[in-house]
């Protein structure tokens, strides 16, 4: 059984092979919460999770998979437990069901209420976090941090001697940083923004008004053709009548 403290970082492996105390584990799901003295009496007041295992030849629990036996599932790009190969793929891969068995060899358990008891290499120590946030609220939320303070004096980073005997030191990007630097491309995509509906509007008022100007000169067109033919048809009339 592989036991996790999330707030302490530690985790430890303990081996448990009395058939009564794993009786209280089997026929129970992933992310179902277990009283710690079922493990042994140095767990008590202690409250577990379940957050998943594997049998005795490696297959993963899935949850979602409401059973205790591994089945054969047709499996796709974003799935878990099957990493496709090449785009569009699908294959039928074998994987446990959510619920706990005794084919299961390895069950994970996360810790999400302290007991009063200590536990060595759990709950004794903490291992701090080596990698730090990213995101630029995140860092001020850690350190408690105003907009005005500037965040780049506050990201976590790590300092070491490379192959070359020269000293590094490495830190995250920063991500979602307001500098002046993004404030100028807003600005900017703003400005062309304005500028592309402003240049769309005196396009339509000049083809609007080139549309109307083109009518105008059909309707002139017309007009004299019209015209022509009555002067022509009076004209032969007048002639006709003369004769």
């Amino acid at each position: 059984i592989n036991i996790a403290v999330p707030s302490t970082g530690l985790q430890k492996v303990i081996e448990i092979d009395d058939e009564k105390r794993l009786q209280n584990l089997y026929e129970r799901r992933m992310a179902q919460e277990i009283d710690g003295s079922v493990l042994g009496e140095e767990f008590a007041g202690y409250i577990l999770r379940i957050t998943g295992g594997n049998d005795k030849q490696g297959f993963p629990m899935r949850q979602g998979i409401l059973c205790n036996h591994r089945v054969r599932l047709l499996m796709q790009k974003g799935h878990k437990g099957y990493r496709q190969r090449r785009a569009g793929e699908r294959k039928r891969k074998s994987i446990r069901g959510c619920i706990v068995s005794q084919d299961i060899a390895v069950l994970n358990l996360a810790v999400v209420k302290m007991g009063d008891n200590t536990i060595a290499g759990l709950t004794d120590d903490s291992v701090p976090r080596r990698l730090g946030p990213k995101r630029a609220n995140k860092i001020r939320k850690l350190f408690n941090l105003d907009k005005e303070d500037d965040v780049r004096k506050y990201v976590i980073s790590r300092t070491f001697t490379n192959k070359k005997g020269k000293t590094v030191r490495k830190a995250p990007r920063i991500q979602r940083l307001v500098t002046p630097l993004v404030l100028q491309r807003k600005r900017a995509r703003k400005a062309a923004k304005l500028a592309s509906v402003l240049r769309n509007k005196e396009d339509k008022a000049a083809y609007t008004k080139l549309v109307a100007q083109r009518l105008a000169e059909q309707k002139e067109a017309r007009r004299s053709l019209i015209s022509k033919r009555r002067s022509t048809r009076k004209s032969a009339k007048i002639a006709a009548e003369s004769s």
